[in-house]
């Protein structure tokens, strides 16, 4: 890809770079040439995924392991990179986790990692290498969002706010930093074949194909080339993303709250006795 083609005196870092959606964007700089600067917080597993990247694409590979839903997690990360004596070309700002359930039911300590992972990281990272960025004049940033981010979503309230958040902050900085040849993206998977819903403790997806990481990237390389503030990643997700933008929200969050209600009422039923016929096929959105 012509945005990708001189990746080799460039450095990417790559945060929840262990699994998932981060793991196929470590694959997919590196086989650019790519330096790469993986992050996450459990090093075995990232010592892993950095070993093979440099076996099979002969680059060089740096990992921090760090939990960036700490308060000192995005400076920690920062000064380990300053350590290293590598410049942040690119920056893909990937590490998030969901919570689902009702509200009041989930762990507070649980939700409030979840805001300043997906909310205080994403912005505080950003504020550490933009300015870089900024006075070399030109570099990429990646914030992955979701589709929940474009409507409210019950049973993941602070899921859905935290990739809202992301979604408007990430189109807020691309207006900004256009003119000092900085690109900023939103990216906005749907259900996609990684970890998330098992972390969940959920199988439930939407309806459809679930997307695998390597279209999600794939999404956000061409949405790149062409300059676009924010991509939904698939045909479907797409379509039921804008859909929900044109209908009334508290009709929306009623008609979502209904369907991931019901969907959770057949999960225990599920769990508890033998699959009934009435529920072989159901699925819901998330």
């Amino acid at each position: 890809m012509a945005a990708h083609a001189e990746l080799q005196m460039s450095t990417a870092l790559i945060t929840g770079a262990s699994s998932g959606i981060g793991a196929a964007f470590a694959e997919a700089y590196a086989a650019r040439g790519a330096r790469l600067v993986l992050a996450a917080p459990g090093e075995p597993r990232l010592r892993e995924v950095a070993e093979r990247l440099r076996r099979e694409h002969g680059v060089d590979v740096h990992t921090v392991a760090v939990d960036l839903a700490e308060e000192s997690g995005p400076d920690t990360l920062a000064k380990a990179v300053a350590e290293i004596g590598l410049d942040i070309d690119i920056l893909v700002n990937n590490a998030g986790f969901g919570s689902r359930g009702p509200y009041h039911e989930i762990a507070a300590e649980r939700d409030h990692r979840q805001v300043m992972l997906n909310v205080v990281a994403v912005e505080r990272v950003a504020h550490l290498f933009l300015p870089g960025m900024v006075a070399r004049g030109g570099g990429t940033i990646i914030n992955t969002s979701s589709t929940s981010g474009f409507q409210a979503v019950p049973y993941m309230a602070v899921y859905g706010g935290s990739k809202a958040f992301v979604l408007h902050f990430s189109i807020a900085l691309w207006a900004e930093y256009r003119r000092h040849g900085v690109r900023v993206l939103a990216l906005c998977p749907g259900p996609t074949d990684t970890g998330f819903f098992e972390a969940l403790g959920s199988r439930m997806s939407a309806g459809g194909r679930v997307r695998t990481t390597d279209e999600v990237v794939a999404a956000a390389f061409r949405a790149l080339d062409r300059g676009q503030a924010y991509v939904i990643d698939g045909r479907l997700n797409y379509l039921t993303s804008n859909a929900s933008r044109l209908l009334p929200r508290g009709f929306v969050a009623q008609v979502t709250e209904r369907v991931l209600r019901r969907g959770s009422m057949a999960m225990v039923r599920s769990a508890r006795a033998p699959r009934p016929r009435r529920l072989l096929g159901r699925r819901t959105a998330s």
